[in-house]
């Protein structure tokens, strides 16, 4: 009885020490894995892809004009303290300036001022075709054309929608939610790496 209870107790050790080192592996490789992505966003090998931070509700209003915050959806204040902390994310892992670029609506615009990593260029294809879904395709090979000729000597950033975003990536992103993704000849290729910034730091 007792050799039966051993072998039991001896098997039970084993099995929990392989669950053990199996969950501290995969720590080490996802975190592993973080490095590099933001090491490949530092080195220019890599493009940072965020969508705006929280903008309660869907699209915009009906006759919404394009230069007139007044008459779009915007950023609500968590929206702008997520802004801040998405910047205070960037600069912990080492990414002080870059250049910007930003969807021409206002809450891409205030999401990337916000960041406080350097001055903000508007790019017209980064602007959402939620309403238009036929310039779509357009939209997405002018941003991956971009993203390919891009030589400048800091990390890329792209502030942009939802609906961008995933014909990028085929990823459907959180609201301020990070994704970092490899460049490639074509503009862009694997997806290295995605980080969500809640506004509350509690969470």
């Amino acid at each position: 009885m007792r050799t039966l209870t051993s072998t039991f107790s001896g098997r039970l050790y084993r099995i929990l020490l392989l669950m053990l080192l199996t969950i501290c592996i995969g720590t080490q490789s996802e975190s592993q894995a973080s490095q590099q992505a933001w090491q490949a966003l530092q080195e220019g090998t890599a493009v940072g892809l965020i969508r705006h931070a929280i903008a309660p509700g869907t699209g915009d209003p009906p006759g919404f004009l394009l230069g007139d915050c007044l008459t779009q959806r915007n950023l609500s204040q968590r929206g702008r303290i997520q802004s801040q902390r998405i910047g205070e994310f960037f600069r912990a892992h080492g990414i002080r300036e870059a250049s910007i670029y930003s969807s021409q609506w206002c809450r891409c615009l205030e999401t990337a001022r916000l960041l406080e990593l350097g001055p903000v260029t508007e790019l017209t294809s980064l602007n959402s075709f939620f309403n238009d879904r036929a310039n779509g395709p357009k939209k997405t090979e002018k941003t991956r054309a971009f993203v390919s000729a891009y030589q400048g000597k800091r990390p890329l950033i792209l502030v942009t929608h939802q609906v961008n975003i995933t014909a990028l990536t085929g990823i459907f992103p959180a609201s301020g939610e990070i994704i970092i993704v490899q460049r490639t000849e074509d503009g862009l290729g694997q997806v290295l790496g995605r980080f969500n910034v809640p506004a509350d730091p509690a969470q």
